[in-house]
């Protein structure tokens, strides 16, 4: 199922928008319909010797998430591993029946998601797909599949993304036997709607609109956060973006910094925050502003930011679905302050539809 642009919008709200808004209610379904389905899968997860998860793009950040998620919550430790779809399938040895995989799949029809699928089951071990409703026929070839949302109008995915956070967040609960990690993602969704109206969006990307470059830092669980934010600004408004792991970013990519950037510093509570108020500091000191994700409350980073928007205090592995939600409304309204409509990823522009005619994913 190749996706094809929506019919054109002339204006906000786009498609992008009502799949952003949409996520306090989705997020809070998605677990609820998988039930069964995640302790199946979870039984069998958790008696493998390794599990990779696979993704392309968004789902390959999702991924990274969830590497994170299964070694923590999940207890596998070094077992875990994420793996980009492209690099299992063409550069990693055929696995054996004790390793599982799970490929995470917006549409199910990406070649090296459904490939990586198809390598992992041959060599007899268990699969599981992550995917949108109404996915390629090539998922069913997993041993269980848990499924998001219906497939997302716009081409930026984005509530496709967070109930993907969910679900690993409730995969690898369940695999750890943690129950504390399923009651403390029942209040997410409540979390996700109050940060839905917690700023004037519009205002905010007025405000940074005209930034030559925008650079975005995280550790840990939101280094995937700082990737995905980043894809979202060039798949949105096609600004120069980005993503960077916090340690990466002091050691050389911030000398090119200047003060005409923007720095997007993601910092909730957790072993990163230090280096990310390193990071605020050294902008600070070349003249960039900041942009700082903190927890409410943060005496730190918020006095050396232009802007801060205060996320809840949450356990940091839950933090990616809460701090990547402003940063889709700080992408989709910087389209919309440039004119750009942010579903099509400029399908309807000549020489960029034409380049997208010449390559399959």
């Amino acid at each position: 199922m190749a996706w094809t642009p929506p019919p054109p919008r002339a204006g906000h709200p786009y498609f992008m928008y009502e799949s952003i808004f949409a996520q306090p209610g989705a997020i809070r379904l998605v677990v609820r319909n998988n039930r069964d389905t995640l302790e199946l899968a979870a039984s069998r997860l958790r008696t493998m010797e390794r599990v990779l998860l696979l993704g392309i793009g968004t789902s390959w950040h999702a991924a990274l998430v969830g590497e994170v998620l299964f070694r923590k919550v999940g207890g596998l430790g070094y077992r875990a591993r994420a793996l980009h779809s492209f690099e299992f399938k063409n550069y990693c040895p055929d696995p054996d029946p004790t390793t599982g995989v799970v490929v995470l799949t917006h549409r199910g029809t990406k070649r090296f998601s459904l490939e990586a699928l198809e390598k992992a089951k041959g060599g007899g071990g268990v699969g599981v797909v992550i995917t949108g409703k109404g996915s390629g026929e090539g998922t069913t070839a997993a041993d269980h599949v848990l499924t998001t949302v219906d497939q997302e109008r716009s081409g930026a995915h984005t509530v496709s993304y967070t109930t993907a956070l969910a679900l690993l967040v409730a995969l690898a609960g369940a695999i750890g036997g943690h129950e504390a990690e399923a009651r403390e993602l029942d209040g997410v969704p409540d979390e996700v709607a109050m940060l839905l109206g917690q700023e004037s969006w519009d205002e905010l990307a007025a405000r940074f609109k005209d930034r030559r470059r925008y650079y975005f830092v995280g550790g840990g669980p939101n280094v995937a956060t700082a990737y995905e934010a980043a894809l979202k600004m060039s798949e949105t408004n096609h600004s120069q973006a980005q993503g960077f792991q916090v340690e990466q970013f002091l050691h050389g990519p911030w000398i090119g910094l200047e003060s005409e950037d923007l720095v997007v510093v993601i910092a909730p509570p957790g072993p990163s925050y230090e280096r990310c108020l390193t990071v605020a500091r050294v902008a600070r000191e070349v003249g960039a502003p900041v942009l700082a994700l903190v927890q409410e409350g943060d005496k730190e980073i918020a006095p050396l930011s232009a802007y801060v928007i205060e996320l809840p205090g949450v356990s940091e592995w839950f933090t990616p679905i809460l701090s990547v939600v402003p940063l889709q409304l700080f992408a989709y309204f910087l389209a919309v302050h440039r004119g750009i409509n942010p579903d099509t990823l400029r399908r309807d522009q000549g020489a960029y539809n034409r380049a997208h005619a010449a390559f399959n994913l």
